[in-house]
């Protein structure tokens, strides 16, 4: 009977690992993407941008030589409520790799267990407790009592590795938060630095204005003075009457824009409403510089979001390992010791209490694998994705720089040229008020000479704003900021 037991028992055997092995070979193609970008040599074709050195390198002060503005950003970078939140995002990523690390390592608990149990009388266990009784000449206890103090220890073996690759992608994408954090502190540096910049402009704009009204006034003044003598009349009066309102509700509205701006600034800087210092002269006492850019691979080393995107490909990459493991057979361990006895007396009467444990066990996905499938399909929709958003990434990075290159350089030929044509504007303003204070000129010639030249200062304002913005583009865009 032994040797027939043994006889099935082994064809047995061979065909269920034959089975675990044609179903582990079974894995359904998939496909991967490579990344395939080609960075250019040079931003724009410049020869002067192929340095090794990155802008992005310099510390913020050195860009921005304005100690209001790095008060400003130290600040926001410190207090920002999105950077704490962002923070505590890597803490759980952190977390995340420690539990990890801690599957492929075998797992030990200790415990007790009680428990009691009355079987029926005509069961296999209740024959036997009878015959028991009927050789000792004791009653057994009805319900019987179990008493199991003991250690249990279990250990998956990490054969293909899917607990130590999943345990790497755990770790590529802690440090991907971490990247992430540093993105958002290079847009949160630029936020703060364009909207300071916007708020020197609205200064400019409303000390513009203030300008404007008080030589309209002076105008206002002249006129009624020639009235004295029959030289004008009660309609120029009216006319820049006209205009000085016109200018004093402008004037409102940006009040209300600085306000609003300055709300933005402490919002961003996590803090409540006060007062922002600055220097509005700032704007215009600032040089224009071409900081050094770098080679564009060099942006590799200094774009947190380049950065990123390369951690989170290879964080895919891995993780189609991991998918690909779940169809192959997983071997489990197990072991127990303990004692264990129906009453406490004879709990401890080694070796007769002592009990212990062992077994192996193997598992393999046979049939409706359906969900392992799916997520091995989308292990490889979601490499193929981060390969896209890399080059993507790439893309940009490129391209941001290269507009904010150029940007630089069209605004600082147009703010030339708009001071060429304030200069000849205020000239004609002079000239304008010089006639007209003579009777050899009419006050709309004076009235479309100071408009003219409000609109060119107030262009001016708005280009020179526009290329302190350019050059807070160029620093994110070379990835500056986070290194602070």
């Amino acid at each position: 009977m032994k040797n027939k037991t043994r006889f099935l028992i082994k064809p047995l055997l061979i065909a269920l690992g034959s089975a675990i092995l044609v179903q582990a070979c079974a894995i359904p193609s998939i496909q991967i993407h490579d990344p395939s970008i080609i960075l250019p040599e040079q931003f724009n074709g410049e020869s002067n941008t192929a340095k090794a050195d990155s802008g992005a390198t310099i510390q913020w002060e050195a860009w921005f030589d304005d100690p209001y503005l790095t008060n400003l950003v130290e600040s926001a970078v410190a207090n920002n409520k999105e950077v704490a939140v962002l923070i505590q995002r890597i803490n759980m990523a952190s977390n995340e790799v420690y539990a990890r690390e801690g599957e492929y390592l075998p797992g030990v608990s200790a415990g007790i267990a009680a428990e009691t149990e009355k079987v029926g009388e005509y069961t296999r266990d209740g024959a036997v407790e009878e015959q028991l009784e009927i050789k000792e000449g004791k009653a057994f206890a009805d319900p019987l009592a179990n008493l199991r103090p003991g250690l249990n220890a279990s250990w998956e073996v990490d054969i293909w590795h899917k607990l130590r690759d999943a345990t790497k992608v755990a770790s590529l994408e802690y440090l991907a938060s971490v990247e992430s954090k540093n993105f958002f502190i290079t847009q949160l540096v630029s936020e703060v630095s364009r909207s300071y910049y916007e708020l020197l402009a609205l200064d400019n704009r409303l000390a513009n204005i203030d300008a404007t009204i008080a030589l309209q006034r002076d105008v206002i003044r002249t006129i009624n003075a020639l009235k004295e003598y029959g030289r004008a009349s009660s309609l120029p009066v009216a006319r820049f009457n006209a205009e000085v309102k016109r200018n004093e509700s402008e004037r409102y509205l940006i009040e209300q824009e600085i306000a609003e701006k300055e709300n933005t600034i402490n919002l961003l800087l996590g803090r409540n409403f006060q007062h922002i210092e600055r220097d509005s002269q700032t704007l215009f006492n600032t040089d224009i510089v071409h900081p050094p850019v770098g080679v564009p691979s060099t942006m590799l080393a200094n774009r947190p979001d380049v950065k990123k995107a390369e951690l989170t490909l290879q964080a895919a990459n891995l993780n189609i390992n991991v998918a690909k493991a779940n169809f192959y057979p997983s071997f489990e361990l197990k072991a127990g010791v303990g004692l264990s006895a129906f009453d406490s007396r004879y709990l401890f009467n080694v070796p007769e209490s002592l009990a212990y444990s062992l077994s192996g066990d193997i598992f393999a996905p046979l049939i409706n694998r359906r969900a392992i499938e799916a997520v091995y399909k989308n292990a490889s929709a979601e490499q193929i994705q981060a390969a896209y958003e890399y080059e993507l990434t790439l893309l940009t990075a490129v391209a941001e720089v290269s507009n904010s290159l150029s940007k630089l350089d069209n605004l600082e030929k147009s703010a030339n040229a708009k001071r060429e044509q304030i200069a000849s504007l205020e000239d004609s303003v002079d000239i304008a008020n010089q006639l007209f204070s003579s009777a050899h000129g009419e006050y709309l010639e004076v009235l479309l000479a100071q408009r003219e030249a409000l609109e060119a200062r107030s262009e001016f304002i708005e280009t020179r704003q526009r290329q302190m913005t350019a050059l807070v583009d160029l620093y994110q865009a070379l990835g500056g900021g986070w290194q602070s």
